[in-house]
Order: structure tokens, then sequence, then C-alpha cells
């Protein structure tokens, strides 16, 4: 991500953040209208919980985007996490659509073309890494398989 939409993601976040609570209802209200049977990876979770560690999550990775390195790895555990409840890499583009629509209906007129594709930028470097640390983790669990057949 270049400087300018580093800034931009993080300028707009601070703007949701004072409505970060519904926020968190929207977008998982939008996820589940996308994708009913999504709902369904969290039938045992507390949503509340749920909803603190989305926010938890995207705040420390917004704030993280000038120097990512550090966060890198962490979102890389993350992904391997996800793919343990059983999210698969279908999921990572309805929760792209569900958290651009989200951040469309908490920002208003400060959302734009060019807010759009900044955090569409941002979003896209979690997702990425969120999937390799999916693909990292079955390749672990495969060859922990084979080393104790």
């Amino acid at each position: 991500m270049d400087p300018r939409d580093i800034h931009l993601v993080q300028h707009t976040w601070q703007k949701v953040v004072p409505i970060a609570k519904t926020a968190a209802d929207l977008f998982y209200d939008r996820l589940f209208e996308l994708d009913p049977a999504a709902a369904e990876l969290f039938a045992t979770t507390d949503m509340a919980e749920q909803k603190v560690k989305l926010l938890q999550t995207l705040a420390t990775v917004i704030s993280s985007l000038h120097a990512p390195t550090p966060m890198l790895q962490d979102i890389l555990d993350l992904g391997q996490r996800h793919a343990g409840y059983g999210v698969t890499a279908d999921h990572y583009d309805l929760v792209g659509s569900a958290l651009l629509w989200t951040l469309e209906q908490a920002l208003g007129e400060a959302w734009t073309e060019e807010t759009y594709h900044a955090w569409s930028q941002a979003y896209q470097l979690i997702a990425e890494q969120m999937l390799k640390g999916a693909a990292e983790g079955a390749i672990s669990a495969v060859g922990s398989t084979q080393r104790t057949a």
C-alpha cells in the first residue's frame, strides 16, 4: 500500500471508531445476508465477543500499516486458526464485500472511490496473508500426518 492509501484508511477508520459497535453489527448482518450458511461457522460463538475481536484485529492491522512486518505473522496465524474453524478461500470474498459495504454505510459521504480503493488494498493485504497462513497450516497438517503414519 502506498502512503496515501495508508493515511486514508487510518483517517477514515477514526471516523468508524465512535460507531464501532454499530459497524460490527452491520458487518455480521451483511455477511450473513450475503451467505446465510456462513452463520453456521459462528453457531457456538459468543457473537458479542466475536465482534470485539473483529474490531480489535482491524484496529491493530490499521495502526500497523506503516510498518506491517511484525503484524504479518499474526495475520498468518489468524488465517491458520480460521482454516481450522472451517473458513474457506471463498469466504474471504464474502468478508471483503461485507466489510467494504459496512464501511460505505458507516462513512457516508466520506466513502469515495479513493477511499474504496484504499480499503480494498488494506483488505487484500489481510486476506492474502490469512490465505497464506491457511495454506501453510494445511501443509503442516499434511506433513505431521505423514510423519505419524
